[in-house]
């Protein structure tokens, strides 16, 4: 994605018909291809995104993320990295990104002042990325190289309280914890047992 093709045939066909050519135009003058400072604030403060990947038919999925603050950082002027943690096993999202790189991420803040940041970009995944030593908990680390990112209206965003963070976010010389669900008669039986691996 370049500034020139921000929009597709599709938007500027709906843009025509509800007479918001100006105001895209005006916004698309936003989009940016490098991270700015408050960009990196914003994303690194984060306990949470968003992940939206497609398999390689083009069919859409889309995950949450979470973790603890700085668990996604911003790694060079378009790049940013987060790792994957111990999820249900279906790997539907790193699956998808191993046949089709195309990923969007939706960072949003619905506590204290809203705010929203998109990222669209392309994304690799490592098992021997240099992150994994000083990232607890991962088992691997994605890289994203955005080719958009841009801020959305927070308008519709409601106001909520954090009562607390996840205890499941991995943290240092903290043992994980293992989700409940995992003890169920129905999945017990089928559930790997965590690997030695863990980085404490």
């Amino acid at each position: 994605m370049t500034e020139r093709t921000f929009y597709h045939d599709g938007s500027r066909r709906l843009q025509a018909e509800f007479q918001s050519e100006r105001i895209a135009a005006r916004l698309e003058s936003f989009n940016r291809t490098v991270f700015i400072e408050e960009d990196q604030r914003f994303i690194e403060s984060v306990i949470y995104f968003f992940l939206a990947t497609a398999d390689a038919e083009g069919r859409p999925d889309c995950s949450f993320k979470g973790g603890p603050p700085g668990f996604i950082r911003v790694t060079g002027p378009a790049e940013l990295a987060f790792p994957n943690y111990d999820g249900n096993g279906m790997f539907r999202s790193l699956g998808n990104l191993t046949v089709n790189p195309n990923v969007g991420l939706l960072f949003i803040a619905m506590h204290d002042r809203p705010h929203r940041l998109r990222v669209n970009g392309t994304a690799r995944v490592f098992r021997d990325d240099p992150l994994l030593a000083e990232t607890v908990g991962a088992q691997m680390i994605v890289r994203v190289e955005a080719r958009a990112i841009f801020p959305n209206c927070p308008r519709y965003i409601p106001h909520l309280r954090l009562a607390e963070e996840s205890p499941y976010a991995p943290r240092p010389g903290r043992e994980p914890l293992e989700p409940e669900w995992k003890s169920f008669d129905i999945f017990k039986d089928e559930v790997h047992p965590r690997q030695p691996a863990w980085k404490g």
